[in-house]
């Protein structure tokens, strides 16, 4: 940045050399902030594609029943969290929260109804019903407003309206096609709605949260494992070397994702990690439909149209409004 000299006043100015030296301290911040923003992009689109990718991982574990799965998935995450922790020496906000049976319940709650959305996504997964589960998180986002405004009373503005009753219209419609509920799209929707509410409002990060609730469920996967093992029924004693390759991997692939996320979400706008999220449930979706064949009907992918209508009109919605927002 130059300063540009009066007619009046050609001789140099006192305060020049300070205007210098503010002029390199903005373009480091600029730049700084610009690196920041790729980081953040670059990791939540690695979370985000992670995610998406999850029916690859849990395909090869076809043979492992979805319960056990869950069980080697808690336990391994515990461990992986744990390691992380330790590296980084963030263990001292454990001994508070074990003090405070509220905040304990909370998220014996909250970790409740991740093992219900995990154990509903890998049954899913593992019996051909991946584009349901995509379903369930293209509309997670619609549920989410739909609980703000239900539970923590949010006034929802009209292009919201406008999507939630979209959203509506599509699951209405897949109801009448399909004569039942789409109850695996709904219980991974409601659950992971209901479970990002009260993390919402709890006060700790997403490491430690995680932390505390695979740590509430580990006793119990622990000793689901030692009984099914001792009857000889769990992948531990039938499984293969490559099967048991893949449980291990349950931790890394549980948390690996979550870290990325968490960087990415602090480093980039929440319009634009609002945006990121489809790219989840569309690499699911197209997973489902081209990889593994999965019936896709004209009426059926009316309703898919119907969502995602209502996410076209939800996302414009909220560019629209941050966009007011940086005007005033």
């Amino acid at each position: 940045m130059t300063s540009t000299a009066s007619p009046q006043s050609a001789a140099p100015s006192a305060a020049s050399p300070a205007a210098a030296s503010t002029a390199p301290d903005i373009a480091s911040s600029t730049a700084s902030a610009a690196r920041d923003m790729r980081t953040g992009m670059i990791c939540a689109a690695l979370a985000y594609t992670a995610w998406g990718l999850f029916p690859l991982y849990f395909k090869q574990l076809v043979g492992v029943n979805a319960m056990e799965v869950v069980a080697h998935r808690t336990v391994w995450s515990l461990v992986v969290v744990a390691v992380v922790l330790t590296v980084l020496r963030r263990w001292a906000w454990l001994g508070p929260v074990l003090r405070a049976p509220r905040l304990v319940g909370t998220f014996a709650l909250s970790a409740l109804l991740l093992s219900v959305n995990w154990l509903t996504y890998v049954w899913a997964v593992q019996n051909g019903h991946v584009v349901d589960a995509s379903l369930g998180y293209f509309i997670n986002p619609l549920v989410n407003v739909a609980l703000g405004f239900l539970v923590l009373r949010e006034r929802l503005r009209p292009g919201q309206w406008v999507a939630v009753a979209l959203a509506a219209a599509g699951v209405l419609w897949l109801t009448i096609n399909a004569g039942q509920l789409p109850w695996i799209a709904l219980v991974l929707a409601l659950s992971f709605g209901f479970y990002g509410l009260m993390r919402k409002t709890a006060p700790l990060g997403a490491l430690e949260g995680l932390t505390l609730e695979t740590l509430l469920l580990a006793p119990v996967a622990a000793i689901a494992l030692a009984v099914w093992t001792s009857q000889g029924h769990s992948a531990l004693v039938t499984g293969t070397p490559s099967q048991w390759g893949w449980l291990l991997l349950a931790g890394p692939m549980t948390a690996a994702p979550l870290l990325l996320f968490a960087i990415g979400a602090r480093r980039i706008t929440m319009t634009l990690l609002g945006l990121m999220q489809y790219i989840a449930p569309t690499l699911q979706f197209a997973l489902g439909v081209w990889l593994y064949h999965e019936p896709l009907s004209a009426a059926r992918l009316a309703g898919f149209a119907f969502i995602w209508a209502a996410l076209a009109v939800y996302s414009m919605e909220g560019l629209w409004r941050a966009r007011q927002m940086r005007a005033r």
